[in-house]
């Protein structure tokens, strides 16, 4: 699945903090989202295009600010691009059904991945199961 927007068309269909975020690659200010200390079960879809990224048994608290995973539900679900802006190199996570902003990927998360996905809530949707 594809999911191909205008700008004017996301503008609209998504709030002003998820359009930053989301389309504008912002972040959220760290503590402030909605997921940061949430521990429903089920799971966490995009925003933009409702596809299914991770699952609540992969959400761990890492205490930097923002919810946190150690594995996507599907490799094919997110891709991965070379981010060296803020004079820091990082790795972007995208959703590969629509290109939407998600947050960062860092190599200090637990076993059995020891990968943080360091997303930002308001890129985020719960559904619970």
């Amino acid at each position: 699945m594809t999911v191909e927007k205008t700008d004017a068309q996301w503008q609209e269909e998504l709030t002003d903090d998820q359009y930053q975020v989301c389309r504008k690659k912002g972040t959220e200010r760290p503590f402030s989202g909605e997921y940061v200390h949430f521990d429903g079960n089920g799971c966490y879809s995009c925003v933009c295009c409702d596809q299914v990224l991770f699952e609540s048994t992969t959400k761990f608290d890492a205490g930097c600010g923002w919810p946190s995973f150690w594995e996507v539900v599907d490799k094919e679900a997110v891709k991965y691009i070379e981010d060296k802006s803020l004079g820091m190199d990082r790795i972007e996570v995208v959703c590969s059904a629509c290109n939407a902003h998600l947050g960062h990927v860092f190599p200090d998360g637990p076993e059995p991945t020891g990968m943080r996905y360091c997303m930002n809530s308001v890129a985020l949707q719960f559904k619970e199961s």
